[in-house]
């Protein structure tokens, strides 16, 4: 029996446009900070957003990264700087899943055109009940990538 190609072909096609799509439902720009005026496209800026964690429900986590602006920042082909910070924060009431695994990535976002994301990570220590987020960018600056945490504590204190 053969397969359709037409769907396969489709699928293929469309994925580069709906994959980041759905990765941008979890994110909400907060606002952005205007950092560098450029003559010509946008200015350089530093945008705040947010991302819940779609497995803890109470805690969300606040992202702060560079964007270039200019021509190729307007085309989308200018590569974003490795700098970012972040700050994750209880929002409600926590509720920790029991099945919750110790390392799981959270969150993704695209810095650049080709092979540069930001990936968040949450890290569970159970025995002090915290969880850790870790971002890091998969592009390395001087042997390793750049990273930064935040911690949530959860439970009875």
């Amino acid at each position: 029996m053969r397969l359709p190609r037409l769907p396969l072909l489709a699928a293929c096609l469309l994925a580069p446009f709906v994959a980041p799509m759905a990765a941008a439902q979890a994110r909400t720009v907060i606002g952005s900070v205007n950092t560098n005026f450029r003559w010509l496209g946008p200015d350089d800026k530093i945008v705040v957003e947010r991302y819940d964690d779609p497995a803890v429900k109470g805690v969300s986590c606040y992202v702060s990264r560079a964007e270039t602006g200019g021509v190729k920042g307007f085309v989308g082909l200018a590569t974003d700087p490795s700098r970012f910070s972040i700050a994750c924060r209880q929002t409600g009431p926590i509720a920790v899943p029991p099945d919750l695994p110790k390392k799981q990535q959270v969150f993704t976002a695209s810095a650049a055109p080709l092979f540069k994301e930001l990936h968040v990570f949450r890290i569970v220590d159970r025995a002090k009940q915290v969880l850790v987020y870790l971002v890091i960018s998969t592009k390395l600056v001087h042997g390793s990538p750049y990273n930064s945490l935040s911690a949530v504590a959860y439970g009875p204190r």
